[in-house]
């Protein structure tokens, strides 16, 4: 009960944050005619990093997730600090040190946008179709949503072995 209850909030703030970004005017279409391979440029970015790497989906909606819960959705999250002065970017602050990852695949589909596209998208719509993409990406690899609650009934784990996992960054659940 106490895990469906937290999966059940999770899920809630990623709807909040999602809700954030549809009201700031990025809409199907929006690049269109700016930059007409964006979607499938990010797209094909999220698919070769899922692939590389199976968790990276949940990795980049958490990402987007601690960019949209502080101040907006602006892809502060990504800042690097800057060196010789007093600037801590977000990327190493606090909650975000050493707990987020998947810059690295970000910057790869940024710069294949920048390719295509120079100085049109913005690094906030870049992470936002990611988010989705990641999404999209793991729920057409074949894995429902169903295998994944019959394999958490399955771990048998105590109910505060499973408390302690949840809130580590070093839980990992294989299939």
């Amino acid at each position: 009960m106490g895990r469906s209850r937290t999966v059940l909030f999770s899920a809630a703030i990623v709807v909040a944050a999602l809700a954030a970004v549809a009201g700031a005017q990025l809409a199907p279409g929006f690049y269109d005619a700016t930059c007409p391979r964006l979607q499938s440029i990010v797209w094909r970015g999220m698919a070769r990093a899922v692939r590389r790497e199976p968790r990276m989906g949940a990795s980049i909606l958490r990402l987007f997730f601690h960019d949209c819960f502080v101040n907006g959705c602006d892809a502060s999250v990504l800042l690097d600090d800057v060196p010789g002065s007093n600037f801590t970017g977000e990327k190493n602050a606090g909650p975000n040190a050493n707990s987020l990852r998947g810059y690295e695949v970000i910057d790869a589909i940024k710069a294949q946008v920048e390719a295509n596209c120079t100085a049109t998208v913005s690094c906030a719509d870049i992470l936002a179709l990611a988010a989705r993409d990641a999404v999209r990406v793991v729920r057409f690899s074949g894995l429902s949503i169903g295998q994944l609650l019959l394999h958490s009934q399955q771990m048998k784990l105590l109910p505060d072995q499973r408390v302690a996992g949840c809130e580590s960054e070093n839980f990992k659940v294989t299939f």
